[in-house]
């Protein structure tokens, strides 16, 4: 196999070395736009993406050449997945490749907000010394609900496994097996009355979009710890800051926003998230979940192990 590779993510050396020496020439541009996406591909066979390009039927159709295209981690909301196919085009991710990350990620947020690491730390910083008002809570004995029960809500619980928790999860895909012991759910009721602590692990489709509302707010019995490591529409950013205020929402970890970077948002939701990150009992960090020095060589191998022996 030859042909030009657009490489449009960051990826490991393993991955690199492999498609050279498969034969591709290897286009780097990590930060391209759009539109010069538009002048790249019609001689491409291949690309490489995370989440930088929206590969949509538009964009598809100006690469006559494409043969696959490989996603760094999960989410395949970006690409028009039936509309590749239906050209012939092999599409793969790799969602194992970063779950532990992002399970070491959430919980790290869910430590750091449970004993108010980050916002007393800051204080230090400035000066203060202050104890009684950052004591904070123990997780042993709180019940974890996570929303979504694939690799990334998997590795979390493994994390969780340890602190002598009780862990819910609920996912609509009825193959999802219980893993030990986790209680796996069909509905959120019992989310909804007993959760402590609620973290999110779903893609983004039509119905996972705003999942989070304040339907879902208003469902919740007690005031609990919210996560968000999957995708930011995922999550009502309005929502999120009137559960705050209205001390329905005890603390905030969010690694995803509904647009990112936040320099891209409209009056309205800028207003909200500059409002979430004044607040000490909310961390916001600019989707690195998955990014970690591993996952990038796990994912790079697994894109390139798709690519080249496909199943």
């Amino acid at each position: 196999m030859s042909g030009k590779v657009l490489i449009a993510a960051a990826i490991h050396e393993v991955l690199r070395e492999g498609l050279e020496r498969e034969g591709y020439e290897l286009l780097f541009r990590e930060t391209v736009t759009q539109q010069e996406a538009f002048d790249i591909l019609p001689d491409c066979v291949g690309v490489i993406t995370s989440t930088r390009l929206i590969l949509d039927k538009g964009l598809i159709e100006r690469a006559p050449l494409l043969k696959w295209i490989g996603r760094m981690g999960s989410g395949m909301e970006i690409i028009d997945v039936p509309f590749a196919v239906s050209r012939g085009i092999l599409c793969v991710s790799s969602p194992e490749g970063n779950s532990n990350a992002v399970g070491e990620h959430a919980l790290g947020l869910l430590l750091s907000l449970s004993k108010k690491i980050a916002s007393s730390s800051l204080e230090v910083r400035e000066g203060k010394w202050i104890r009684d008002a950052n004591r904070g809570f123990e997780l042993e004995g709180k019940t974890v609900g996570l929303i979504g029960f694939g690799h990334t809500g998997k590795a979390f619980a493994r994390k969780l496994s340890g602190f002598d928790v009780n862990i819910l999860a609920y996912d609509i895909d009825p193959e999802v097996r219980p893993v030990g012991s986790v209680a796996l759910l069909d509905n959120l009721e019992r989310i909804f009355a007993e959760a402590d602590i609620v973290s999110f692990h779903v893609p983004l489709k039509p119905d996972t979009n705003h999942l989070f509302d304040a339907a879902f707010l208003s469902c919740m019995k007690k005031p609990f710890v919210l996560l968000n490591t999957s995708r930011g529409p995922v999550v009502n950013t309005a929502v999120v800051l009137e559960g705050l205020l209205e001390k329905k929402i005890v603390a905030a970890g969010l690694d995803v926003l509904e647009v990112e970077p936040p320099s891209g948002m409209g009056i309205e939701l800028k207003a909200a998230t500059d409002k979430l990150l004044s607040l000490p009992n909310v961390i916001i960090t600019p989707h690195i979940a998955g990014y970690s020095n591993e996952a990038v060589f796990k994912m790079s191998s697994l894109i390139l192990q798709r690519i080249v022996t496909p199943a």
